[in-house]
């Protein structure tokens, strides 16, 4: 019987218990990246298509590497290797990809609900790997599994999201998916960069560094996105430091001592984060990359039909 392909389009539109299951579903996956022989053949004979029109290294390369270490077969597009730079819509990119029938396609793109968009159109599993200001689902999932190993849980902690909040899609998932498995998420920003109404996201907003960090568990800084701004919204980048980058001092100074740090990469190095905090003990950076992994292998096996939530 073939199965029942599903979408992820966003983390907003999906009950609680789907995020836990797909939570669960990639703790499951884990181990695979540690064996010696790093492959499943759980998706063998599938084909996924990672179509990305922006620039990206994390994600691009796990989600090549989840469909490998699944047996997929894959293909990997970028808007200046494909025909949109030629002026082809990417509705005529998808058709013609569907007309291949691929089994999922993997999609990023610069304008929010493109992943929506696609999958009206299109007969093949669409996964959103990034769109525009909108969410970045995969993101926020590994975000949550990351802070459940660390801590055992996600209910009842208090986490701190600093930086670029109005133009970053992994805040938007982040405060949906921690609000929703029940932590306390507090956003900081410059005013400029805050947008207004993002409470009803399930947040609070304070525009205090120190205030936002005070008792936070967890403590993760966002890039500035620059290619988004339109316009100068801060002085210059060592103010920004200077008032909401996080140094070794203001970490001791104002956090708790055990406070985990995240990002979701790239890192600006000295202007949201410093070198010796990036790297230092309470950063579990380079653990969200390892999980980025086996919550890819998760969605793509759930978006292909394998077991669904309960």
């Amino acid at each position: 019987m073939e199965r029942r392909r599903r979408h992820l389009l966003d983390l907003a539109s999906l009950p609680t218990g789907e995020i836990e299951h797909l939570l669960d579903l990639a703790e499951s996956f884990t181990d695979i990246s540690r064996r010696r022989i790093k492959k499943v053949p759980t998706l063998r004979g599938m084909t996924v298509v990672n179509l990305f029109m922006e620039a990206s290294t994390r994600t691009r390369v796990s989600f090549e590497l989840a469909a490998k270490r699944l047996s997929a077969d894959t293909l990997n597009l970028s808007s200046s290797g494909s025909s949109t730079s030629k002026g082809e819509t990417l509705l005529d990119t998808a058709r013609n990809l569907g007309a291949m029938r691929p089994d999922i396609i993997v999609l990023r793109h610069r304008h929010s609900g493109a992943p929506h968009f696609l999958s009206r159109n299109l007969d093949a599993a669409i996964v959103n790997a990034g769109d525009g200001w909108h969410e970045h689902p995969t993101q926020g999932l590994l975000d949550c599994l990351t802070i459940r190993q660390h801590l055992k849980k996600i209910e009842g902690l208090r986490v701190a999201i600093i930086g670029d909040i109005a133009h970053s899609r992994v805040a938007r998932s982040g405060i949906t998916a921690l609000s929703r498995l029940g932590a306390e998420v507090v956003v900081c920003g410059p005013p400029t960069m805050v947008p207004p109404g993002i409470e009803t996201l399930g947040c609070t907003v304070t525009f205090d560094r120190d205030e936002a960090i005070a008792d936070a568990d967890v403590v993760m800084m966002l890039r500035i996105q620059k290619e988004r701004l339109g316009e100068e919204l801060f002085p210059s980048e060592r103010e920004y430091a200077r008032r909401y980058g996080l140094s070794r001092a203001v970490l001791e100074r104002a956090a708790r001592p055990d406070a985990l740090v995240m990002h979701p990469g790239p890192v600006n190095r000295g202007v949201e984060l410093d070198p010796d905090v990036a790297d230092g003990p309470q950063s579990i950076i380079l653990d969200q990359v390892a999980n980025g992994l086996a919550v890819r292998m998760a969605v793509l096996y759930h978006c292909a039909g394998g077991e669904a939530a309960a």
